[in-house]
């Protein structure tokens, strides 16, 4: 259970500090895909995550997988809380 904490905790340091720094160098490719690329950007925030965190291991085929249903997850939370944020208004 620590390592997932861990693992965690080492995430969103790395998603916090390092994501908006590769977001700008990789703009080009995001642009030119639409934002798809965006998917690989989040599979490499996961990649790196792994590999700062002891006891844990991942390929890199599978951070991509995870970067995937990351971003899927947050855009339906996002939508999700758009939608209930104009019920009450």
């Amino acid at each position: 259970v620590s390592v997932v904490l861990t693992g965690g905790f080492v995430f969103s340091l790395i998603n916090s500090i390092l994501k908006p720094i590769l977001v700008i160098f990789s703009l080009p490719a995001i642009l030119l895909t639409l934002g798809l690329f965006m998917l690989i950007v989040n599979g490499i925030m996961v990649y790196i995550s792994v590999g700062l965190t002891p006891g844990l291991s991942m390929s890199f085929i599978n951070s991509i997988m995870t970067g995937i249903i990351l971003s899927l997850l947050n855009y339906i939370i996002s939508a999700t809380v758009l939608v209930r944020s104009e019920d009450v208004e």
